[in-house]
C-alpha cells in the first residue's frame, strides 16, 4: 500500500489557505485531507482544527459519520469558549442538514438539534472574549430559522393509545 507523504512545516501557513480555498469551492473533503495533512506536522494547529471541523461538518448531507469525527476534533480545542462554540456550530450545521433533507419527522429531529445548538452558544456566550459575539450571531440565526419555519417543532407523543379499527 501506498504510504502518506508528510508536508513540511514551512508549508503549513500556505496549506491553510489552500484548505480554506477548496471549502469555498465547496469541496470539504480535499479540505479535510489538507488538514489531517497539517495536523500530522503540527498537532496543537488551532487554525487547521478550526478548518477540519468546518470542513467535516461541510460533509454532513452526504455523511453523518462526519459529526462524530468533528466532535472529536472539538474535543481537543484549547479552551472551554472554543469548544463550545464549534460545539454549538456543529449542532448547528447537523439540525440544517436533517431540516434540509426533508424525511419524515426530520423537523422534530432538526428542532432537537438546535435546541443543542442554543444550549452550547448559551454556554461559549458566558465565556467568550471581549468585543467576539460570534455565539451571539449563531444563536441569533437559529433563533430566526426557527421563527421562520413553523414546522420544527419538538415531537409530540400521542399519550392515548391509538386502536386499529
Amino acid at each position: 500500500m501506498q504510504q502518506f507523504k508528510k508536508i513540511s512545516q514551512a508549508s503549513v501557513p500556505s496549506a491553510l489557505k489552500k484548505a480554506e480555498r477548496y471549502r469555498l469551492l465547496n469541496e470539504p473533503s480535499e479540505a479535510e485531507s489538507i488538514c489531517h495533512d497539517i495536523l500530522e506536522v503540527d498537532a496543537k494547529n488551532s487554525d487547521a482544527k478550526v478548518m477540519l471541523i468546518l470542513s467535516l461538518s461541510d460533509q454532513l448531507t452526504e455523511r453523518m459519520a462526519a459529526f462524530e469525527e468533528a466532535r472529536e476534533v472539538v474535543g481537543t480545542l484549547a479552551n472551554d469558549y472554543d469548544r463550545n462554540y464549534f460545539m454549538g456550530l456543529l449542532c448547528e450545521r447537523r439540525a440544517r442538514s436533517h431540516f434540509r433533507h426533508g424525511s419524515v419527522g426530520s423537523e422534530h429531529v432538526a428542532y432537537d438539534w438546535f435546541q443543542d445548538a442554543l444550549q452550547f452558544f448559551d454556554k461559549a456566550a458566558k465565556g467568550r472574549p471581549e468585543g467576539n459575539d460570534d455565539s451571539y450571531f449563531r444563536w441569533n440565526a437559529v433563533i430566526r430559522t426557527l421563527e421562520q419555519h413553523p414546522s420544527l417543532q419538538p415531537h409530540q407523543e400521542n399519550s392515548e393509545p391509538q386502536l386499529l379499527e
